[in-house]
């Protein structure tokens, strides 16, 4: 997702935030594709321990990783909304309203904010910071994903099966991304211009 011809991550490892982000998306995908048990109450547990663990390792992780000021804090807001989310979403899952409305609106709700914060960092960010692309993408999924919980009259089978589907699309777009800047920032500066000028020689 990211290009070696943005500019350069200010952190060398700035790289670790978004394949850890990608890694911990892609585990409870995991969970609920061979999982039988569809039902709201275990979307709603699955989605919370994810939320939990995630939203305080990424808002820990970019508090030390993201250079940039506004785009740091704005990580940090999404990982303490996301842990908050995944707090309310354990609770919903042991009492009896842990149906199919409570799962979709938890989400949904998550999703929205999150997504539009990510998005706004991105749309911030371009030009400038090599990840704003994956922000953009990722941030632009998860609105959709918000989206498709509001508008869509879904059972819990689906709806589970959903977020699944975000999680490892997102997951494989993050690990993705973040070994894209890696080699970005591993690259010498200017070996490209090097190898042009030898190809043209």
């Amino acid at each position: 997702m990211a290009d070696a011809r943005d500019a350069a991550p200010e952190h060398a490892g700035a790289w670790l935030l978004p394949v850890t982000r990608g890694a911990l998306a892609i585990v409870p995908s995991v969970v609920i594709t061979f999982s039988q048990d569809h039902s709201a109450a275990f979307g709603l547990a699955v989605f919370g321990w994810w939320a939990l663990v995630a939203g305080v390792v990424v808002g820990a992780l970019s508090a030390r990783l993201v250079a940039d000021r506004l785009a740091r804090w704005t990580f940090v807001a999404n990982g303490v909304i996301t842990a908050t989310a995944g707090l309310v979403a354990l609770w919903l899952a042991g009492t009896p309203s842990a149906g199919v409305g409570a799962f979709t609106f938890t989400v949904a709700v998550w999703a929205a904010i999150t997504g539009v914060l990510e998005l706004f960092a991105g749309i911030r960010a371009r030009g400038r910071i090599a990840a704003a692309r994956d922000w953009l993408a990722v941030g632009g999924l998860t609105a959709l994903l918000a989206l498709v919980f509001v508008i869509l009259p879904l059972d819990p089978v689906t709806a589970v099966g959903l977020l699944g589907a975000y999680l490892v699309v997102a997951g494989v777009l993050l690990v993705i991304g973040g070994l894209s800047l890696k080699w970005a920032a591993s690259q010498p500066a200017g070996s490209g211009d090097a190898a042009s000028g030898s190809e043209r020689s």
